[in-house]
């Protein structure tokens, strides 16, 4: 494992606003874990006066470079390219983030980007929610929930609360330094540099990029999109065919069929659990990779399997399946199986009453390659046959 993390690019991702210490102390703090991070590259999500805070006091005042050399860390530095502006729809930097519209333009242009660092599988993002405005903050978490992969990280740095925001102080010195720290009732206190502490808290979040299948673009479509699809992974209820009662549940609701439509509706089923084409995923979601054409469940082979069953749903009498395979010794007609599908759908909508759960359900064709394709959408870990 050691050998893989020491592969990664090593990228750290800010949101910052008036407090730029935030940055030096988390560069800082990471320094000192263990194992080091050490940043190959260094983005900082802000406004146009944010950067020029930024630029004032860490990047004229050398402070990188100074805290680099005294903690002999490798070199660090910010350019134009470490800043990600925010900008209005116009293409204006804002100077602050204030109204609605402002605020979804700053969660979109975080979303984007995180999104775009992630597609990458050799860097690993160290992502910080302790600078700019709350808001801020809520959007980096958030993104990284939609998009973070299992090795990225969130944190939030702490510091002593007389150092924190201090303007003169950013990152443990080596040697001692004495610094001024104005106090509450207007007095100023002289702080030793020594007696700060700087930790940096790693936040576990969801890890949602891997289970859902995102498309849209602005962070509220994103949030939408991704309440649907995991309404629709969750909601599904169990769906379990038991072949000898000939009969299924659809959670706790009986659907009684006649043995043919049983067979045929068991085809699909089987058809999604034993075939399906990525059984890494844990959800089916919106794919339809299993769904066959009529003329591939009509084969002898497809023909066969239907078989076994029919001859399960008879209480295993033999002559029933010699019976059907007589009956269809080149394979079932495809014209049989159009009609089963018909009165499978009929069954289920009239047992089902259900019109949310239905299409989940129901045998569904789709347009797919040049030609009707057919499946259920139920998700394949719901399904059980007995």
């Amino acid at each position: 494992m050691s050998k893989i993390i020491e592969m990664f690019n090593e990228i750290l991702i800010f949101v910052a606003g008036a407090t730029p210490q935030i940055i030096t102390e988390t560069i800082y703090a990471l320094a000192h874990a263990k194992p080091p991070v050490y940043p190959d590259e260094i983005y900082i999500i802000t406004t146009e006066t944010g950067k020029k805070r930024i630029d004032e006091t860490i990047i004229k005042k050398q402070i990188l470079h100074l805290m680099s050399q005294e903690l002999g860390m490798p070199p660090v530095s910010l350019t134009d390219d470490s800043f990600v502006i925010v900008r209005d729809m116009g293409g204006n930097p804002l100077n602050d983030i204030r109204s609605k519209e402002e605020n979804e333009a700053m969660g979109d242009v975080i979303t984007s980007f995180i999104r775009e660092k992630t597609k990458d599988m050799n860097a690993r993002l160290h992502c910080s929610l302790a600078g700019g405005r709350k808001t801020m903050s809520f959007y980096m978490g958030a993104a990284l929930q939609l998009y973070g992969r299992h090795w990225d990280k969130l944190y939030h740095v702490l510091v002593s609360p007389e150092f924190e925001s201090n303007p003169e102080f950013f990152y443990k010195p080596k040697k001692n330094r004495v610094i001024e720290c104005k106090m509450p009732d207007g007095k100023i206190k002289k702080l030793n540099t020594k007696d700060a502490k700087i930790e940096l808290a790693e936040l576990p979040f969801i890890r949602l990029g891997s289970k859902i299948s995102l498309h849209g673009k602005g962070f509220r479509e994103l949030v939408a999109e991704s309440q649907k699809e995991i309404d629709t992974a969750t909601m599904q209820p169990q769906l379990m065919v038991n072949l000898a009662e000939r009969i299924l549940y659809i959670g706790n609701k009986p659907i009684e069929m006649l043995p043919v439509e049983l067979m045929v509706y068991t085809a699909f089923l089987k058809q999604k659990t034993l075939h399906c084409k990525y059984p890494e995923r844990q959800y089916c979601l919106d794919c339809s990779e299993c769904f066959q054409t009529l003329v591939d469940f009509s084969s002898r082979h497809a023909t066969e399997e239907m078989a076994k069953d029919y001859m399960k749903i008879y209480d295993g009498h033999s002559f029933k399946s010699e019976e059907f395979l007589n009956k269809w010794s080149n394979g079932i007609d495809t014209g049989v199986i159009r009609q089963n599908i018909s009165k499978i759908n009929r069954t289920l909508k009239e047992q089902l009453q259900d019109d949310t759960l239905l299409p989940y359900y129901s045998v569904a064709a789709i347009k797919k390659y040049g030609s009707s394709r057919y499946g259920v959408r139920v998700e394949k870990d719901k399904i059980k046959i007995e």
